[in-house]
């Protein structure tokens, strides 16, 4: 690490607190060398314009001082290219920094990412239909999700959750549990090793990159991990509720993923249609917790095309 930016929001929490651990943040990258700048943004969007700018001023390691989304929408500029992305935790629920295995204080994740080892990641690549019914595509790190989750990020698409954190994720999840009509859509994709084509109606689909989300249900997809060049994929194929409080609830209680009417694999592409005859009602797509769009959805791999730090 030569040259770094520091992407934060000011207004997003923590007041002079926040300020003053990232301005120490910053101490310790000058202090072990590195030409290192605080760059204000105004929202996690203008977050990405501003890796850019980063990136045209020649920065090796940019810094996402914030949670998911942050990572997410600098992710869309630093993808296939050799600048790192840096993680200082800040965000409501930093499921990548739990992965990575980063401390969550603000100036041990700067220690952490100065003696940090680069390493070479593959990205999910969503297609999708903006909610303006236009064809899109972004990578996501994290997850992306079709159906019931993504529902809840639409239903809290208006804000609620930069304005109540957490506390929003899980009244309109339970609410949504009780309420949301679960609609079925055709799903297709190719299993990694017997390269078999499984084709089925679903609820819900998660493709999930990642091994532990943190939080009380920390793994919720076994077998996924960065280190491979797949997807692990969660299919719901039934409508029971009974059926995801019993999945979610294995989750929890880490007592294995084994639910009859939920399949698990591994695949590089997955697609998403409506089926026909459907009442109209759209079902939504969301990568790394943001709200992308509607289906059809196409997901796939982008193999190494993401260069993150992360601890020794």
């Amino acid at each position: 690490m030569r040259k770094a930016a520091l992407l934060y929001n000011p207004d997003s929490g923590g007041g002079r607190r926040r300020q003053a651990e990232l301005e120490s943040a910053l101490a310790v990258l000058r202090e072990g060398g590195v030409e290192a700048s605080l760059v204000p943004t105004e929202s996690r969007h203008h977050a990405g314009d501003e890796a850019r700018r980063a990136l045209d001023a020649g920065c090796d390691t940019v810094f996402a001082c914030g949670g998911d989304g942050t990572i997410h929408n600098i992710v869309q500029t630093l993808a296939n290219t050799p600048v790192a992305v840096a993680i200082l935790p800040m965000g409501t629920a930093n499921a990548l920094a739990h992965d990575l295995g980063l401390p969550r204080k603000i100036v041990p994740a700067a220690r952490a990412a100065l003696h940090g080892v680069p390493k070479r990641i593959g990205l999910g690549r969503v297609e999708y239909v903006s909610l303006e019914g236009k064809s899109k595509a972004k990578y996501f790190v994290l997850a992306a999700g079709v159906g019931v989750d993504a529902h809840l990020f639409y239903k809290l698409y208006a804000g609620a959750k930069q304005k109540m954190g957490m506390t929003a994720y899980y009244r309109k999840a339970l609410q949504l549990l009780f309420s949301y009509r679960m609609r079925r859509f055709a799903t297709e994709y190719t299993e990694s090793e017997s390269g078999e084509v499984i084709r089925a109606e679903a609820t819900e689909l998660m493709s999930v990159r990642i091994r532990n989300f943190g939080g009380i249900a920390q793994e919720i997809a076994p077998g996924a991990s960065l280190d491979r060049d797949d997807m692990r994929l969660i299919c719901c194929l039934t409508s029971s509720r009974v059926t995801y409080l019993r999945y979610v609830a294995r989750c929890v209680l880490r007592q294995g993923w084994a639910v009859p009417g939920i399949d698990l694999a591994f695949s590089k592409n997955v697609s998403c249609e409506y089926l026909p005859g459907l009442d109209g009602q759209k079902i939504y797509v969301e990568g790394d917790g943001e709200l992308l769009g509607t289906l059809p959805v196409r997901m796939t791999m982008a193999l190494e095309a993401l260069t993150v730090l992360a601890p020794r």
